[in-house]
């Protein structure tokens, strides 16, 4: 019998469904990664996220595993290195919003001592947890993505509006939205 997973998750696509069972919600608490998933969830504006996970291995490779200091320093000559990168979302706006967000979370980290420090401060360093119990109980953003957001925007990022950051949050397991049918749901819950 297969496992019961979340609504959104279609079980015939291999990558929705590892990301679904090993990522979403899970707390995470590493800088570099929350990094690449506020830059992924970013690139994932007006396209699907099957799309954005299929081209995450080549994000990694071409944005130097997420490495903020690295992306922060890129030039106009990386930038159009990365502009001609078919593996990637050649999207000019996004690729110089991934640069100028890693410049603004190393301003984070040098006030708050880790990008992880300043955004798990918005839920108190503990995960909200939700009781979803079907799809339409899933919000596109709430007034803590809101107040995140606007944080971001006035700090100089970009890409950030609310809904981009509720569904970062739910990636990065600072809200738990699995389902309650769904068995990550417990799994997750008991995890900090």
């Amino acid at each position: 019998m297969s496992k019961q997973r979340c609504g959104w998750v279609d079980p015939e696509h291999e990558l929705y469904v590892a990301y679904h069972d090993e990522e979403w919600g899970v707390p995470c608490h590493d800088d570099a990664k929350l990094f690449e998933m506020l830059i992924l969830e970013g690139v994932q504006a007006g396209l699907s996220w099957s799309t954005v996970l299929k081209k995450r291995e080549n994000y990694r490779k071409a944005f130097d595993n997420f490495d903020v200091k690295k992306v922060a320093a890129y030039d106009e000559k990386k930038v159009a290195e990365l502009l001609a990168n078919e593996g990637i979302i050649r999207n000019r706006l996004k690729v110089n919003s991934a640069v100028r967000n890693a410049k603004v979370v190393l301003e984070i980290q040098k006030e708050f001592d880790s990008f992880d420090s300043y955004i798990w401060g918005f839920v108190n360093h503990k995960p909200i947890q939700n009781e979803i119990t079907s799809l339409s109980d899933i919000p596109g953003s709430t007034e803590l993505s809101d107040k995140i957001s606007k944080d971001l925007k006035k700090r100089g990022m970009n890409f950030v509006g609310s809904t981009i950051i509720y569904a970062f949050m739910q990636a990065v397991g600072m809200v738990n939205d699995h389902q309650r049918s769904c068995y990550r749901y417990s799994e997750v819950k008991g995890m900090m």
